[in-house]
């Protein structure tokens, strides 16, 4: 599942076996600010839009790219939506203070300083982190104790809606995915977002339920979303969340 760094468009628009394709372009193409990058894993053409505003073409090892253009030419308009929302969304602090408003569980909430014994605290909500001195930017610090707090409550969610979906996986594992909520493999290892644990929890559990439907489907076929419609009703809600919310730059 695609996330935060990048907006994206899938499509089944795998090469056709046998035909002739032109020669590899190099690594990396830049043009009108679209770069078209070749991928040997890839079986689809993609268009993705990273953070600095330039798209992504992605191109299939068997692909060509006169069809990557052709491909991003049919998709130009939502190309130009996505610019157009990742233009209006508003960006989060990069320095992390006292008083800094950071998206916390779904919610933008305050670091404010916290009143617990004789070492420095701050608070977010209701949690509670220990940090060195309540001076200068906390950011480094906190981001360290979120990863460490989701490594604890994603996995135990994960395993959780596994066993209530009835879905066989041998690993859960919390990573800092800079283009991914989360992914899956046909062995049945779940990799997640850390950054899954700032956002509300049907956006964590909806990305949790989806890797798990691709151990049915591996794939974003209709069988697939049947399967996530069947299992997470209010998909479409959390994915309306992660369009609007999925670029702040504290994501």
């Amino acid at each position: 599942m695609e996330g935060p760094e990048q907006q994206d468009f899938f499509a089944d628009f795998a090469p056709a076996a046998g035909v002739h394709h032109s020669p590899p372009p190099p690594a990396e193409k830049a043009r009108e600010s679209i770069v078209f990058k070749r991928s040997a894993t890839a079986r689809n053409y993609r268009l993705s839009l990273r953070r600095d505003g330039i798209a992504v073409a992605t191109i299939p090892a068997r692909g060509s790219v006169r069809e990557a253009e052709r491909f991003v030419e049919e998709h130009r308009e939502w190309l130009e939506r996505a610019r157009s929302r990742q233009r209006s969304r508003p960006r989060a602090a990069t320095v992390w203070t006292i008083g800094t408003a950071l998206l916390w569980r779904g919610e933008f909430t305050e670091i404010r300083p916290a009143v617990l014994g004789a070492k420095p605290s701050v608070c977010l909500a209701a949690d509670v982190f220990r940090v060195p001195r309540l001076e200068g930017d906390l950011r480094p610090v906190l981001e360290a104790r979120f990863i460490r707090l989701a490594k604890v409550e994603l996995p135990a969610r994960a395993w959780e809606l596994a066993a209530q979906t009835r879905m066989s996986v041998t690993r859960v594992c919390v990573r800092d995915q800079r283009s991914r909520w989360g992914s899956c493999t046909a062995a049945g290892v779940i990799s997640l977002n850390w950054r899954l644990i700032l956002t509300p929890a049907l956006v964590r559990d909806y990305i949790i339920l989806h890797e798990l439907m691709h151990l049915r489907e591996m794939n974003h076929s209709a069988r697939f979303w049947a399967c996530v419609e069947e299992v997470c009703p209010a998909w479409r809600e959390a994915e309306a969340w992660i369009k609007r919310n999925g670029g702040f730059a504290g994501l």
